[in-house]
């Protein structure tokens, strides 16, 4: 008994939820008392198939579920989307079925004119993602590195720079190389910041928008050359998405220490005051999978990111953001090289990678185990283990219940749901948001322990009850369990319970 009192006092009877940690001991020796308490004890069977679920998994790129995907080992990136027909079904056979679609654009066509704004590019995306059951992952970036994918010609025309018809491609050996126009030019922080927030205006919090991608300077928006900006204008272009988006979650490169830095000190990720300031900020790598595809004695896999991670403070990140990636090329180009998948896949996971840019570019066939494998852990999986609820609900009216879920994938989930119990017989059904948050259920076990109360106007009778992971608004299943039984609908069939108010039963 004294371990069920140390389990009470920490806990507490209706405690929202519960680590594991030293506490799960306790959970084994309250199994005997549930009984005496007229407790039904679920403990469903695990399910191993590949779900789809928010916020997670490969993301299509310039494209939507179902639309016909790049050919070979090409893609396309940066121009405005060229729209397919809405495909019969969403399952393709050739890519994994998303929950993010990324667009990513460049400044030019997003503000054609100065202070003049296309914003139908964005907002056709964000309405085609949604009808494809998708959400849209965002990056503006400032220029590419040829004429037509550079800065808007109004900016050119302000500043009086010229496109140099013969300037040095962009390539890995040549960080200047990669800048368009020199961002150290007051112009550039004002205009391209400014842009920034008069999006952040319009978008910020848009529950279509699944995430921004903090690009300031460099080909592609990749932030090469960040570590050459003056500590002025480094600090302008962080400001210009630090300052202006409160609620979407932010991903940013990993370029250098100082961007890094200062980065982090003005985001949330250590649940600071969000009124000074902003969401917690993830980060993101478009390189994943380079094995030497650049030298054969650098690359990314190996002497970039293991190195980065640790040395910018992005280590310990993915507890409270995300952390999503892209194919270096496609990974039919790392198939053709011969690279090693399941080294750059254990890497992603190490990493806590979330979702994974695979450019829409198809999976090859051979990999396909593999990548299912990798899909099962990528960002959060939950799996029902062990539920226990109130047999017999007297007067009092209240359900107790006790629960233990396992995330068996690599990181949480970062948008906000809820548990909720639904409760449904003689033509009358509720449902009961619980108590507790499932962005605190990290890698391994979590508990989450407590009590809700049956409406008076239900009466005497028996209840079906169900369980599922809610949107906190619509209260409808958002989020599917891996477990066998799950309910097309997304709730997970309990048992029933019985509501004897009376004292003559």
């Amino acid at each position: 008994m004294t371990t069920i009192a140390a389990w009470m006092t920490c806990c507490g009877m209706h405690k929202k939820s519960c680590s594991v940690g030293a506490r799960f001991f306790a959970f084994a020796a309250v199994a005997v008392p549930l009984a005496a308490q007229q407790m039904t004890v679920i403990k469903p069977q695990e399910s191993y198939a590949v779900l789809a679920n928010p916020g997670i998994g490969f993301t299509t790129f310039q494209r939507f579920n179902g639309d016909l995907l790049n050919p070979g080992t090409d893609w396309t990136e940066g121009m405005p989307i060229d729209y397919q027909p809405m495909a019969k079904s969403l399952v393709r056979p050739d890519y994994p079925l998303s929950s993010i679609a990324y667009l990513r654009i460049y400044w030019r066509f997003v503000e054609p004119a100065r202070n003049e704004y296309q914003w139908e590019i964005i907002d056709k995306a964000l309405v085609t993602a949604r009808q494809h059951n998708q959400t849209l992952m965002l990056r503006i970036a400032p220029y590419g590195t040829d004429e037509a994918s550079d800065v808007p010609a109004w900016y050119r025309q302000e500043t009086g720079e010229v496109l140099l018809k013969d300037r040095p491609k962009a390539d890995w050996a040549s960080t200047t190389a990669k800048w368009m126009v020199d961002p150290e030019k007051p112009a550039y922080a004002k205009e391209f910041g400014g842009f920034i927030r008069k999006l952040a205006e319009r978008y910020d919090g848009n529950p279509d928008l699944e995430a921004v991608d903090l690009s300031i300077v460099g080909a592609w928006g990749e932030s090469a050359g960040s570590n050459l900006l003056t500590e002025t204008t480094r600090r302008q272009l962080v400001d210009s998405y630090m300052e202006s988006f409160r609620q979407t979650p932010l991903l940013a490169q990993p370029s250098d220490a100082k961007t890094s830095a200062y980065t982090l000190s003005k985001a949330g990720n250590n649940g600071s005051n969000p009124v000074t300031l902003g969401p917690a900020v993830g980060w993101r790598a478009d390189c994943l999978g380079d094995m030497g595809g650049f030298s054969p004695t650098y690359n990314m896999m190996t002497d970039v990111y293991p190195k980065a991670v640790i040395e910018f403070g992005l280590k310990d990140i993915w507890r409270t953001a995300p952390v999503s990636m892209e194919a270096c090329w496609v990974m039919q180009h790392w198939k053709d090289k011969g690279w090693d998948l399941q080294y750059i896949m254990d890497q992603a996971i190490k990493w806590h990678v979330s979702s994974f840019n695979a450019k829409s570019s198809a999976v090859p066939p051979e990999w396909w185990p593999q990548v299912n494998q990798w899909l099962n852990r990528m960002g959060y999986r939950f799996v029902l283990r062990r539920f226990a609820f109130t047999s017999v609900i007297d007067a009092t009216r209240e359900l107790n219940y006790k629960s233990w879920w396992e995330n068996k994938g690599d990181a949480p989930v970062y948008r906000h749901y809820r548990v909720a119990l639904r409760l449904s017989g003689k033509n009358k059904e509720v449902i009961l948001p619980l108590d507790g948050d499932p962005r605190q259920w990290m890698p391994g076990d979590n508990l989450m322990d407590g009590a809700v109360y049956l409406p008076q106007y239900f009466s005497d009778g028996t209840y079906q009850i169900a369980v599922a992971l809610v949107d906190p608004v619509t209260l409808m299943p958002k989020i599917q369990l891996a477990d066998q039984g799950t309910a097309q609908d997304g709730w997970y069939p309990l048992g029933s319970t019985d509501l004897q108010t009376s004292e003559h039963h």
